[in-house]
């Protein structure tokens, strides 16, 4: 942090320290983001009604989740039992099916969005939680799509809904390291493939909250000479990337004593997953949400009030109203986050880039418009990333 301490003549205590904002140097940028979803939304009436769920108990979780619709992929209904079973197979063939639908519509949209073509890609990063594959999602993207063959790649698997942050942290170091050069960071969760279906408030609160999405983001750093790229350089003015922001920094904040509230189960009933979500798990997070986003603006030497936009994780309205509360901000603030938890649903590990997709829709960024970025998840972690436009 980088401070100034001033004293009043007559030797009296110091005044508070003045933060001086840092300079910043060049840096990997936004220059395109693409979403896609599943074919069929649901409300949450629609649900219940499906799988015929009378416990009123269960139905007050659904209908007070601030959740309108999720788009899911769901089994055929049944005459003879409310819940329609997928063995763990049968989940993870879904799991593959979805993601590589979702992912390719998702990546296609962001290029266009870039300006750019499947041929400029030299990096794709693909996060996902919901299944598992080998090879992994990536290189069945670049093989599917038709990426080159020498494009380097990544899977961060298993990280759940805070892994976009601790993915894009490494996707702008790459970035970061190869000027000139793309980078694509998707995310794809299939989250109807990650379902046990019964009666129990346990897997009841999670059923309440997950859809399906696919987001992914491109990220450019300008060459040494950006005025004159070397040939074969994807030319700076093609990115599109004046209109998006940089990426300035990045903190996490591990919370040791919550490292089992959320966690996936073997359920020997079931023979299948089944996710766990502590029900305190939304004060825990917010809690904790003050140390580590002041220290992300601390290094940077800033203060919460020279932040504009504030995109946050669409964990679910306790967890959203916990962090709106802990930090001060206002429902205006996080207007993007809960508009993508009522039309979707938790996304998981996408559903910040949800919210900087209506950001951008909104119009409303100005140049040097400082932006927060927060996810949360299993850890229990809080993410955060600091951009600016």
């Amino acid at each position: 942090m980088t401070a100034t301490i001033t004293r009043p003549a007559g030797g009296s205590l110091p005044a508070p320290l003045e933060l001086q904002p840092k300079p910043f140097g060049n840096s990997s940028r936004i220059i395109g983001v693409g979403t896609a979803v599943t074919e069929v939304s649901y409300s949450q009436r629609e649900l219940l009604d499906r799988f015929r769920i009378t416990d009123p108990k269960i139905r007050s979780v659904f209908l007070n989740s601030a959740i309108e619709r999720r788009y899911l992929t769901l089994p055929s209904p049944s005459t003879a039992a409310p819940f329609p079973q997928e063995s763990q197979g049968e989940l993870l063939t879904k799991h593959k099916r979805l993601a590589l639908d979702m992912g390719a519509r998702a990546v296609r949209a962001c290029l266009q969005d870039a300006g750019i073509e499947l041929a400029d890609v030299d990096y794709l990063c693909c996060v996902t939680t919901t299944g598992f594959l080998t090879p992994g999602l990536s290189a069945l993207l670049i093989k599917d799509m038709g990426i080159g063959a020498g494009c380097s790649r990544v899977d961060v698997v298993g990280m759940g809904c805070n892994a976009g942050l601790n993915a894009l942290n490494a996707t702008t170091a790459w970035s970061m390291a190869h000027p000139g050069q793309v980078a694509v960071l998707l995310c794809a969760e299939a989250c109807s493939a990650a379902y046990v279906m019964d009666s129990t408030m346990r897997t009841a609160v999670v059923n309440s909250l997950f859809g399906d999405g696919a987001a992914a983001i491109a990220l450019f750093a300008d060459p040494p000479d950006a005025a004159g790229p070397a040939p074969g350089e994807l030319p700076v003015e093609l990115t599109g990337s004046s209109a998006g922001p940089c990426l300035l920094g990045f903190a996490s904040h591990l919370i040791h004593e919550a490292v089992d509230a959320m966690r996936y189960d073997w359920d020997d009933d079931e023979h299948k997953f089944s996710f766990y979500l502590d029900p305190d798990i939304p004060y825990v997070v917010g809690a904790h949400a003050e140390r580590v986003v002041d220290r992300l603006l601390a290094d940077a030497g800033l203060r919460r009030s020279s932040v504009a936009h504030w995109l946050v994780h669409s964990g679910g309205k306790k967890v959203i109203d916990a962090v709106r509360m802990n930090l001060g901000l206002t429902r205006q603030d996080l207007r993007h986050t809960t508009g993508v938890l009522r039309d979707y649903g938790n996304l998981s590990s996408g559903s910040f880039l949800f919210s900087y997709e209506r950001l951008l829709e909104e119009g409303c960024v100005r140049a040097g418009d400082f932006g927060v970025l927060m996810t949360m998840g299993p850890g229990s972690t809080i993410e955060t990333a600091l951009v600016q436009w």
